[in-house]
C-alpha cells in the first residue's frame, strides 16, 4: 500500500539517575561520597533509506521510543548511555512539526540524518555535589526527562520525469511500456490512484526514474479529484511528459487546463519544461486528426508535439529521449543542505502560574518541569535544592504574589507539593 502521509509520535529517552552513594571499604571509616552519573538518554534520528518508497511501515507504529540511559553507581560508576533509535523513512520526506506546522526537515538524499528529539542527559551523582562545606552531600540528580513531540511525515516522491495528463491519457500505459513497473491499467478514469515509479534504462548504464502521477482534474489546486495529495508529487520532478488523451474532444484545452491547475498549486510548476504527446495513434480515428491537431498545437507556441501509442509502443522511446535530452539541458540541483531539528524560540526558564478547579496552584514552564522531575525528594538536602531553584526562577516570589498560603497543594508537572512557609 503506498501511504504518503502520516503521523506519528517520537520520544527520545530519560538520562539515567545519579547516585547517593558513599564509599564503603575496611579501615576507611568515612569514605566519600562516590554516587557516579546517569547515562545520556538515545536520541530520536530519521535516516533516508534507499529501501523504503512510501511511509506504510508507519501506519501501523505510530509511536517510536528511544531506550532511557542507565542509572549511575557507587565507586563513580557511570551509567551506560542509551543507543540512539535510528528511523528510516523513504527519500522525499518533509518533516513537520504537527502541534505548530512548521517544517523541521527535507529528507532528499541516501543516509541524511535529522534529529527530531534529543535524549536526556544523565543526571549527576553525589561525588559531582560534594564541596569544602559539604563533604557528605546527600544529594543528586534523576535524569533528565526525554523530549516527546507529534511529528508529520509527507513524502514527495523524488522522480527525474514525471508524466502528467488529464485521467485515462495513458500514463500508466506509458510507464509500463518504458520500465518494468506493473501499475494498474483500465480504460476509466482515475485507474491509478497513487504515484507509480518505474526506471527506465538509456545507453549504457544511464537510467531515469519515471513516476507516473494520477490524472488531474479542473479544481485539483483546490483539492477536488485527487487535488493536493499528488500534485505535490510533481514538486520534486525537474521534466515533466504531459501526455494528451487522442480521443478527447478539445486536446488543446486539456493542456492549458493541465498546465493552469500546476501554476496555481505552486508557480514554479508552470515553469517546468515539457515534452507534450499525443497518445493513442494506434487508434485511425486519432491518427486521422493529427495534421490538425499538430498545426493546431504548433499555432499555440507548443512546439514539436508527438503522437505516439503507449499501447503499440510508436515513438514512446522518441518521448522519452527528447525527455532525457532536456533532463541534461538543466543545470544541476543545488545540494540540500542539512537541516537543523526545529526548535521553539522560547525561554526555557519561562513559567506559568495557574488554578486548578479545587483551588490548587499549577506551576507550569520546561525548566521548572525538568527541574522537579530531576529532584530526589526523599533526600532533604535534594529538596532544599529545588527550593533554591524555585527562588533562582522566581517561581518562589510569584506564587506569594499570587497568593499561596501555608498548607496549599502546587503542582508541578507530576508532582504534588505542600507550600510551607
Amino acid at each position: 500500500m503506498f501511504i504518503d502521509q502520516i503521523t506519528i509520535t517520537v520520544s527520545s529517552g530519560k538520562g539515567g539517575d545519579g547516585a547517593v552513594h558513599f564509599r564503603r571499604e575496611k579501615y576507611v571509616p568515612r569514605g566519600g561520597p562516590d554516587g557516579g552519573d546517569g547515562g545520556r538518554g538515545g536520541d530520536v534520528i530519521l535516516e533516508v533509506s534507499r529501501h523504503m518508497n512510501t511511509l506504510y511501515p508507519f501506519q501501523h507504529q505510530r509511536l517510536h521510543r528511544a531506550e532511557d540511559g542507565k542509572p549511575g553507581g557507587g565507586n563513580n560508576k557511570t551509567g551506560k548511555s542509551a543507543s540512539d533509535l535510528v528511523i528510516a523513512v523513504p527519500a522525499g520526506t518533509i518533516v513537520y512539526d504537527d502541534q505548530s506546522g512548521d517544517v523541521v526537515g527535507d529528507l532528499v538524499e541516501e543516509g541524511q540524518q535529522l534529529l527530531v528529539c534529543k535524549g536526556g542527559r544523565g543526571g549527576r551523582g553525589n561525588a559531582r555535589f560534594a564541596t569544602s562545606r559539604n563533604q557528605t552531600p546527600r544529594v543528586a540528580e534523576r535524569g533528565e526527562p526525554g523530549e516527546e513531540r507529534l511529528i508529520r511525515l509527507e513524502l514527495k516522491l523524488i522522480a527525474d520525469i514525471g508524466i502528467i495528463g488529464v485521467p485515462n491519457a495513458g500514463k500508466s500505459t506509458f510507464l509500463s511500456a518504458v520500465t518494468n513497473a506493473q501499475p494498474k491499467i483500465a480504460d476509466y478514469p482515475f485507474t491509478t490512484l497513487q504515484p507509480n515509479l518505474g526506471v527506465a534504462r538509456m545507453e549504457g548504464d544511464q537510467t531515469l526514474v519515471l513516476a507516473d502521477i494520477p490524472g488531474l482534474i479542473e479544481g485539483a489546486h483546490l483539492g477536488l479529484g485527487l487535488g493536493h495529495d499528488f500534485l505535490r508529487h510533481i514538486q520534486r520532478t525537474r521534466v515533466l511528459i504531459h501526455l494528451l488523451d487522442g480521443l478527447s474532444e478539445d486536446p488543446l484545452a486539456d493542456y492549458a487546463q493541465i498546465n493552469t491547475e500546476l501554476a496555481l498549486f505552486d508557480e514554479t510548476l508552470g515553469k517546468k519544461p515539457q515534452v507534450v504527446a499525443l497518445n493513442k495513434a494506434d487508434l485511425p480515428f486519432v491518427r486521422e486528426l493529427w495534421p490538425e491537431y499538430e498545426e493546431l498545437f504548433k499555432s499555440h507556441g507548443i512546439p514539436s508535439p508527438l503522437l505516439i501509442s503507449a499501447v503499440s509502443g510508436e515513438n514512446v522511446r522518441m518521448v522519452l529521449y527528447e525527455a532525457a535530452d532536456l533532463l541534461a539541458s538543466l543545470p544541476e540541483p543545488e545540494p540540500v543542505a542539512e537541516m537543523p531539528v526545529y526548535r521553539l524560540e522560547t525561554d526555557p526558564n519561562e513559567f506559568r502560574i495557574g488554578r486548578e478547579d479545587d483551588g490548587s496552584y499549577r506551576v507550569s514552564g520546561q525548566a521548572i518541569e525538568r527541574a522537579a522531575a530531576m529532584t530526589y525528594w526523599e533526600y532533604h538536602q535534594s529538596v532544599r535544592r529545588f527550593q533554591r531553584i524555585l527562588e533562582a526562577l522566581g517561581i518562589d516570589a510569584a506564587l506569594r504574589e499570587a497568593g499561596v498560603e501555608q498548607g496549599d497543594t502546587v503542582h508541578i508537572g507530576d508532582y504534588e507539593l505542600l507550600w510551607e512557609d
